[in-house]
């Protein structure tokens, strides 16, 4: 990343609901608003790091502005900050991190700043990530009973295991380097099903 602040684009067609989501990130990153899914489109851009996206929007939802992100290429982190419950079509969604309002301030700093750490990291990494989260969403909103009958939750759980083990063999590679290892344990159990501190198993 330059010297600039960070920059994150909040997409949320509640005016004042966006206002104070740009509000509470203002002073650390250069935050802009788009009320709705085409005005979103139109700022889309190279220089965006993380976006937080509604997914309930009129025109244009969230979930068609998520496609246009990933299929135009930009690199940004995005997290899904929605009143929309989590169901099993979330695993085939390419976002970052779910977070289901009504949301704080701090955990909006929280999902921001981990985002953030996450595009430092290697895309296999990134894709851990990803998984994890949408693993932790799910097992908070669905039963046990739910998450042993759905075939995309046993798909999820099988790619989480594959990539896991093989950061497992990355970490015996690299197990000399003491400071690649401490990146790693500082997330621990996931205790409020958002994603923010995730056990990796390190």
């Amino acid at each position: 990343m330059s010297e600039d602040p960070p920059s994150v684009l909040v997409v949320e067609d509640e005016a004042d609901l966006a206002d104070l989501y740009a509000a509470w990130l203002g002073g650390e990153y250069d935050v802009q608003t788009a009320y709705g899914g085409h005005e979103a489109i139109e700022q889309l851009s190279e220089d965006i790091d993380v976006v937080l996206l509604d997914r309930r929007m009129p025109g244009l939802s969230g979930d068609e502005v998520l496609v246009a992100v990933r299929d135009r290429g930009i690199d940004a982190r995005v997290g899904m900050v929605t009143a929309v419950e989590p169901d099993f079509d979330i695993v085939e969604m390419g976002f970052d991190d779910y977070l289901v309002k009504p949301v704080t301030r701090e955990n909006l700093m929280d999902t921001v700043d981990s985002l953030l750490r996450r595009s430092e990291y290697d895309t296999g990494v990134q894709e851990l990530y990803a998984v994890a989260s949408k693993k932790a969403v799910l097992e908070s909103e669905k039963g046990q009973a739910a998450l042993e009958e759905s075939e995309e939750y046993t798909e999820l759980q099988a790619r989480y295991d594959e990539l896991q083990a093989e950061l497992d063999e990355q970490m015996e590679e690299f197990s000399e380097h003491d400071e690649f290892e401490q990146a790693f344990r500082q997330f621990d159990t996931d205790d409020d099903g958002d994603g923010d501190d995730l056990d990796f198993g390190l």
